[in-house]
């Protein structure tokens, strides 16, 4: 018989899960002792199992490991859609054209992010923006972003972008500078439906189509090909903008 996986919750959705309890709790005790008409407690108490176990979804913590040697790989840092796969001039760290993949996220995917790529974290910085829907190509310029650059042991620099949307207006960056890191670790969490882009070199093999649904740390997006290895090193330019600290 297998083993049933116990749910987890994320460390950043606790304190919210304890305050909407205790909100609800109190909403409703009143409602049953006070002997008021039973079609309105059974009604306040139905809306309210929804939204706590609406909530207690959005912050499911699924334990997860990519079942494989990723090396040679991109794996797609959040679960979500994607809906965006084309080639951007990215202007504010790297000058130059990179194939762009970007994953949205809606309110019932899982909000964890991970590294897209094992490395080490060369760059972290946070930009205030806009709150435009995350859905939309104009938000990954002008919303509210983190960025994060990690560089690969074989010189190729991955920059992924954690981007704030219409209702998300929490991005929690776990990544730091010179850090190693891991495409088991989780680099971030974003608090609502939002997206991220992961920019990548220009000849990299894409493996994802667009509106596929991916799964993060589980689903490979996109493949190095050999001639990434004599990929040239960028100077990662220092934060010249606020730096996001938890």
């Amino acid at each position: 018989m297998s083993r049933v996986k116990k749910l987890k919750v994320h460390r950043e959705g606790t304190g919210l899960l304890l305050t909407m309890f205790a909100i609800l709790l109190i909403v409703n005790y009143p409602l049953y002792f006070l002997g008021v008409n039973k079609w309105l407690f059974y009604s306040a108490l139905t809306v309210s199992l929804f939204l706590f176990l609406l909530l207690l979804n959005f912050f499911r913590s699924p334990p997860r490991r990519f079942p494989s040697d990723p090396e040679g790989l991109v794996i797609a840092p959040a679960d979500g859609t994607i809906v965006a796969i084309e080639e951007v001039m990215e202007n504010e760290f790297f000058h130059e054209k990179r194939l762009q993949i970007s994953i949205f996220m809606s309110i019932f995917n899982v909000h964890a992010n991970w590294f897209p790529v094992n490395g080490t974290v060369k760059h972290v910085s946070h930009r205030r923006g806009r709150y435009k829907s995350a859905y939309l190509p104009k938000s990954s310029a002008e919303n509210e972003r983190s960025s994060i650059i990690i560089r690969m042991d074989n010189g190729v620099e991955v920059l992924t972008r954690q981007i704030a949307g219409a209702l998300a207006q929490r991005i929690i960056t776990y990544a730091k500078e010179n850090e190693v890191c891991d495409v088991d670790e989780q680099m971030g969490f974003i608090k609502l439906g939002s997206r991220v882009d992961t920019f990548l070199p220009i000849d990299t093999e894409i493996l994802v189509e667009m509106k596929q649904k991916v799964t993060g740390n589980q689903t490979p997006i996109a493949h190095f090909k050999t001639s990434t290895h004599s990929f040239q090193v960028h100077n990662t330019p220092q934060a010249n903008n606020e730096t996001f600290s938890q």
